[in-house]
Order: C-alpha cells, then sequence, then structure tokens
C-alpha cells in the first residue's frame, strides 16, 4: 500500500516538475551603445529558462523570442542600465489593419 502512495506521489511530481510555463512572444532591443555581452547573456538565460529565440536583428541590437514570462521580467532588470525595452511582438498595420 505505501508503495502505491509513494508511486502515485512521485507521478504527480513529475507531471508537475515537466509542466512548462506559457511561453511569451516578445521583441528585446537595445540601444546601438549596449555591449554584445549583455545581448548574450539574456539570450543565455532565455533558452536557458526554456525559452526559443526567434529571430535576431542585424541592423539594430534587437532579438525576438518566445520565453517564459519570469524570465523576460529577469532581462528587462538586468538591462535597466542600457535601458532594455521588452515589448510584446504583434503584427503591425497600416491604413486600419486592412480593414476598407
Amino acid at each position: 500500500m505505501r508503495f502505491a502512495i509513494f508511486s502515485i506521489l512521485f507521478a504527480l511530481l513529475a507531471a508537475l516538475a515537466m509542466a512548462k510555463a506559457p511561453l511569451k512572444s516578445v521583441i528585446v532591443s537595445y540601444p546601438d551603445s549596449t555591449p554584445n555581452s549583455v545581448l548574450d547573456k539574456a539570450k543565455s538565460a532565455i533558452v536557458e529558462a526554456g525559452g526559443i529565440i526567434t529571430h535576431e536583428y542585424n541592423i539594430i541590437k534587437a532579438f525576438a523570442c518566445n520565453a517564459p514570462t519570469a524570465v523576460l521580467e529577469n532581462v528587462q532588470a538586468w538591462g535597466n542600465e542600457y535601458n532594455a525595452l521588452v515589448e510584446e511582438d504583434s503584427v503591425v498595420t497600416t491604413f486600419g489593419g486592412g480593414k476598407e
């Protein structure tokens, strides 16, 4: 009986541990004067937290990603010195979103 209860508890804990936090689609950008090491640190933290870098921009110091909200808050805090901007990734249109 103890073994059955222990097995059920273990299975529940394993299920909770494997549950992932929902990912948020954002663009993280920095001023041009920001060192590349700051961007590398942010990208590494996002990947380690289970996020995905979806695009790296070349003209500006920025990248797009899908990441858990908690790590995005950390990235925002680390970037305060460099004025990091974390904003939701969305479609931008002109002329009222294509409606005529």
